[in-house]
């Protein structure tokens, strides 16, 4: 069972078709779009400020998403998908974004569209990453410009998770 809790005087909002997988947390400031995924043991910590997700977006499992203190909100865009065990603090994420496994992005980054964050990057604060950019590596930096091939894997990863919750509905 999914975990969706009020704190603070805030509570969750979903919008239509949103999955929330057995054992996934959503608490206190979430506005989340529609078609959107937060697989098992996944945790969406809205207590301490707001989280935005746009539509289309899946928080794949043991990923982290939380903020700091009156001071770094946390924004994800449309057809954002944010890999197993990702931490995502405090930062913005435009549309049509990869984070890979187990990458760490950290307070006041900003992705910008149609990017990828490789797995086990580590994106450190205020980072501003290059629209259309793949980056790598701790710390991460800008290792080439995405292909194509890799925008239409954003957009498939995006696309394919509505349709892997309906086989748990």
């Amino acid at each position: 069972m999914s975990t969706i809790k009020s704190v603070r005087g805030y509570t969750p909002s979903f919008g239509e078709n949103c999955f929330i997988a057995d054992g996934a947390i959503v608490v206190g400031e979430v506005t989340m779009g529609k078609n959107c995924t937060v697989w098992f043991n996944a945790v969406v910590r809205g207590d301490v400020h707001s989280i935005t997700i746009g539509d289309n977006t899946n928080i794949q499992d043991g990923a982290v998403l939380h903020c700091t203190y009156q001071r770094a909100k946390l924004v994800i865009g449309n057809n954002v998908s944010i890999a197993h065990n990702a931490v995502v603090h405090g930062c913005t994420i435009e549309d049509n974004v990869l984070i890979g496994i187990g990458a760490i992005i950290l307070d006041d980054v900003v992705i910008g569209s149609n990017s990828v964050i490789a797995a086990g990057a580590v994106v450190l604060p205020k980072t501003i990453v290059e629209p259309g950019s793949i980056y790598a590596g701790v710390p991460a930096k800008r290792v080439k410009e995405i292909g194509d091939d890799m925008k239409e894997v954003i957009l498939r990863t995006a696309r394919n998770y509505p349709m892997y919750a309906e086989w748990f509905k």
